[in-house]
């Protein structure tokens, strides 16, 4: 059974923001961080209740470049679709030429078979930290030295704080390519060097094929930006060829009910024969009792309104649930529904067994109210939220200083998958201290159907 869809609401385009006159002040931001401003409870419903929302507003945004924040919210009020292109690529390589070679052999002949590939997915919500500047080793993370994988997806909350001033204004892409250029030194360092370990092994009889010493680099082939959400997605060299119709789609589930402080980066691609979609996402926060709903209802406005654009001749998936392999990630926000004091002791005992029956997360899928018929593995590590920086204290273990806000530990960060034809190898999580949350992995096998007739073609 799918998840139900709401189907009354209209999906957003994302736009480039237009130039700004100079940041407000210190007293506009902070009329535009209080706590009316943090979450919309629910999803806009109708047109007049986005009005509304727009006239609270108004004020506010002719002291805050008026021209950026009308267009932002007018924009995403108004636009029918929510695909966007990728920031990086730029431009997109023409297929055309190849989908019309594809469709001819397949014509001729309708062989497959089903090959079995590897795919990295990691979730990571950095609290806003930008990486150091004496630079970040991201090896460990990408785990990198110990094994190969064709394909690696990678999802980032918070890459930049979410202040009014990131959240109306424009995207901080500096911050986007660091990330990128990081992740790219780490795949292809590691690629390299486990090359000339091999061919050091195969000493002075060692050949070399044509392109064989760039079939293990890695090609970003996609990587999009929404505020303080980033996706970005890494193929090896040797299948990048054979990934077409790479597609983006946001939507935006924060302030108002559609900016980007909080919302979804989808991502779809073909491998082969095979559409992947890859859902990267940051669900409403809270603690309160009650907040999960927040959350359920947030996860429903993404199911609703992605839809990636249709290709012109080929029946190409456009809504999450269409593809084939479904993978979703990110800071889910779900918490665990206990006291406080209770919670505390039970992570000093390292008792997650009983933790996690009160995981609210789990606890709405198995009454219904969400993520019907998803999966995830068995959770084995240690809650991944609320740390304190630098360091292995939850936040609570210790004496709070005053004022500070409650944050009780809690498996925020997760991934899980729906679909057939993925099998679930590894599920844990890594312990980088850079930012109050600690990154999650998963490693998964997916079947891949090819069509035999193009196995040739696919080697030139």
């Amino acid at each position: 059974m799918k998840l139900p869809m709401q189907h009354h609401h209209h999906p957003v385009r994302v736009q480039s923001p237009l130039p700004y006159p100079p940041f407000p002040t210190c007293h506009t931001l902070h009329l535009f961080s209080s706590s009316r401003l943090t979450h919309a409870a629910s999803p806009l419903h109708n047109k007049e209740q986005a009005v509304s929302e727009l006239l609270f507003f108004l004020p506010f945004s002719c002291v805050m470049w008026p021209r950026l924040v009308a267009s932002k919210l007018l924009h995403r009020l108004s636009s029918s679709n929510s695909s966007a292109a990728a920031d990086f690529p730029t431009t997109t390589t023409a297929t055309s030429n190849w989908d019309e070679i594809i469709n001819l052999q397949r014509s001729c002949d309708d062989g497959k078979e089903t090959r079995n590939y590897k795919l990295f997915a990691s979730t990571w919500n950095v609290g806003g930290m930008a990486p150091p500047s004496d630079g970040l080793n991201l090896e460990d993370w990408l785990h990198t030295r110990n094994a190969s994988y064709n394909i690696y997806v990678l999802g980032f909350q918070e890459i930049v704080p979410l202040s009014a001033k990131n959240v109306f204004g424009p995207e901080k892409t500096r911050v986007a390519a660091k990330w990128n250029s990081l992740i790219g030194a780490a795949l292809n360092r590691s690629s390299s060097f486990s090359e000339g370990r091999r061919e050091a092994k195969m000493g002075e009889q060692r050949v070399h094929p044509v392109g064989e010493g760039t079939a293990r680099n890695f090609h970003c082939i996609l990587s999009k930006q929404m505020v303080g959400i980033l996706v970005s997605v890494w193929v090896r060299a040797d299948i990048s060829r054979c990934i077409r119709h790479a597609g983006v789609c946001c939507v935006g589930c924060g302030l108002m009910g559609c900016l980007g402080n909080k919302g979804s980066i989808s991502v779809r691609f073909c491998l082969h024969e095979t559409s992947f979609c890859v859902v990267c996402c940051h669900l409403a926060s809270g603690g309160k009792e009650g907040d999960e709903l927040h959350r359920n209802s947030d996860a429903m406005e993404i199911f609703s309104r992605t839809c990636f654009l249709p290709h012109p001749s080929l029946d190409l998936p456009t809504k999450i649930l269409d593809h084939d392999r479904v993978i979703l990630l990110g800071d889910l926000n779900y918490r665990v529904s206990l006291p406080e004091a209770t919670t505390l002791s039970l992570v000093e005992q390292k008792n997650w067994n009983v933790l996690l029956e009160k995981d609210q997360l789990r606890t709405e899928v198995s009454v219904g109210r969400v993520f019907d018929g998803w999966h995830e593995g068995a959770i084995t590590f240690s809650p991944t939220y609320k740390y304190y920086p630098n360091s292995d204290e939850y936040y609570g273990c210790i004496q709070r200083k005053k004022g500070e806000k409650r944050r009780v530990p809690a498996w925020c960060d997760r991934i899980i998958w729906h679909g057939n034809g993925i099998k679930q190898i590894l599920y844990e999580r890594c312990e980088s201290k850079l930012s109050d949350h600690r990154p999650v992995r998963s490693i998964f096998g997916v079947e891949v159907e090819v069509v035999t007739s193009l196995t040739s073609l696919t080697s030139f």
